[in-house]
């Protein structure tokens, strides 16, 4: 059975681990955002930066960040999880891609895996959460990160018409000190 919101809510010791991961399936009431040519967007989680994940009629998750940024980050729910459980800082990736540089993701992705050398709770919810729901290990989750923002072809719109902005930032983990050290 594939996995999908409703078979993970039935599951309440996984959503648990994935709140460590700052993943939540509370959803906003009032939607803040539209999707063109999607009437009601499917919110189905959200993080503690106050971004949604909406699950798209095409079963892309797309992300939608506060700071007016959004994109198709998996080309599945179960794909989702597995980004989540395997870069649970993914989006710090996509902050340090230097603008959709495949080599800088991988760069920041291996820093930042780094920097939780030691972070037991991390890879505890790592290993709950791959057992709880059979997933397999991610095989390249930069990669299919990267390829699905750098397809995403969803347009989401502020409430006042203006239109989000790609996921993929301008910076490289160059630009921060701590990174730049963990990556050496």
């Amino acid at each position: 059975m594939p996995l999908t919101p409703e078979v993970l809510a039935a599951q309440g010791e996984i959503v648990a681990w994935l709140g460590s991961l700052d993943l939540s399936f509370a959803t906003e009431e009032e939607p803040w955002f539209t999707v063109d040519g999607i009437e009601s967007p499917r919110q189905i989680g959200s993080d503690g930066s106050g971004g949604a994940f909406v699950l798209l009629p095409s079963q892309n998750v797309l992300y939608v960040s506060s700071e007016g940024r959004a994109g198709i980050i998996a080309e599945s729910f179960e794909a989702f999880v597995n980004l989540v459980v395997a870069r649970p800082y993914w989006l710090d990736i996509l902050k340090f891609s230097a603008g959709g540089d495949l080599h800088q993701m991988r760069r920041a992705a291996d820093a930042l895996e780094a920097t939780l050398d030691g972070e037991d709770d991390v890879n505890e919810a790592r290993e709950q959460i791959r057992r709880g729901l059979d997933l397999p290990e991610a095989n390249d989750p930069v990669g299919t990160l990267y390829d699905a923002v750098a397809t995403s072809d969803a347009i989401v719109r502020a409430t006042d018409g203006s239109p989000f902005t790609t996921l993929f930032n301008r910076f490289n983990i160059d630009n921060n000190p701590m990174l730049r050290d963990a990556a050496a």
